[in-house]
């Protein structure tokens, strides 16, 4: 109910308004990309599986291990989930994880032939990856935009920002898509991550050197 009645004040901001805005994060976050590191599809839905609830350097410092002593989506399905958590423990709830991990890989070696599929409809039959990782994955390793990625900074930002006033990651993954032309797509995720990370803090929001000051609700 808190969350309704917070969304109710935030100040939404129209077409012309948010491209304004995005636009000006966009030239000030103008080297902004996803903060995992991976070599392959399979690299990258391991590391979004990884990172739920951790951060990307410590999922950045996992993958390499990992992916050293299983080199390729066939060896993590041969292993066992216990083998798997060993490596990935560092990343916290490593028994979920770990089973996801090797969910994932089997399905997609009897499923998929052994590639990472490229479709949001198959993507997200594998465990543990969502819509959010799909476009993700969608994005970063096949150049398709079928959407836009709403983690925990998006949804917060949007709201706060104007973007949307919606309460689930599916209906402001909507309102992102209606309010912006398709070019801005597939960089709002990695704009409003860095900003999250670097102004707009949920608990100390550095407002005064904030690129996008003048534009933000709380100044209207």
């Amino acid at each position: 109910m808190k969350e309704q009645n917070d969304a109710k004040r935030y100040i939404s901001k129209d077409k012309i308004q948010a491209e304004k805005i995005i636009t000006n994060l966009k030239n000030y976050y103008n080297d902004a990309k996803c903060g995992l590191d991976y070599n392959s599809p399979i690299e990258l839905v391991v590391a979004l599986i990884l990172a739920a609830q951790c951060t990307d350097a410590r999922v950045n410092q996992i993958i390499p291990i990992l992916f050293n002593k299983y080199k390729t989506v066939y060896d993590l399905a041969n292993a066992t989930p216990e083998d798997i958590s060993i490596i990935i423990k560092p990343c916290g709830f490593y028994v979920n994880k770990s089973k996801s991990i090797h969910e994932t890989a089997n399905i997609i070696v009897e499923k998929f032939n052994g590639k990472v599929p490229n479709t949001m409809e198959d993507l997200t039959t594998l465990k543990g990856i969502g819509r959010k990782s799909a476009n993700i994955i969608l994005q970063e390793c096949f150049n398709n935009t079928v959407g836009i990625a709403v983690d925990t900074h998006v949804t917060r930002l949007s709201r706060k920002i104007g973007f949307s006033n919606s309460n689930t990651a599916e209906k402001i993954e909507q309102d992102l898509m209606k309010k912006f032309d398709k070019k801005y797509w597939s960089t709002i995720n990695h704009i409003l991550v860095y900003h999250g990370r670097k102004f707009c803090i949920a608990r100390r929001p550095n407002c005064d050197e904030c690129p996008i000051n003048k534009l933000c609700p709380k100044n209207d």
